[in-house]
């Protein structure tokens, strides 16, 4: 099975790279999506930084429109089997993710 982590982001300046590392590290997705919903601290420009570092999926919403709508529009792009919600910023931490697969 294939997994698909889904990070919505809004003003994550401060933990995004630190999220990303940590999911990358687990070795366990297969994509990563990240949608930021409309953030105004620059956390768009980092991510389009670390895009090529860890092979992302990018998506923006122009003004914010809430969380379900950020996981809304990356489970549209999502195509493994397994989609997994990650906040961003580290409130579940991604070493857990090996608990929860079989």
């Amino acid at each position: 099975m294939s997994l698909s982590v889904i990070i919505p982001v809004y003003n994550e300046v401060l933990t995004l790279a630190e999220v990303l590392e940590r999911v990358h590290q687990t070795g366990l997705a297969d994509e990563i999506i990240v949608v930021d919903d409309g953030s105004t601290d620059g956390t768009w420009a980092l991510l389009q930084d670390l895009k090529g570092k860890y092979n992302l999926q990018t998506f923006q919403h122009e003004r914010n429109r809430g969380k379900g709508a950020a996981v809304h529009t990356a489970i549209q792009h999502a195509t493994q089997d397994i989609l997994l919600i990650q906040d961003a910023d580290l409130e579940y931490n991604p070493s857990a993710y090996r608990t929860c697969r079989s």
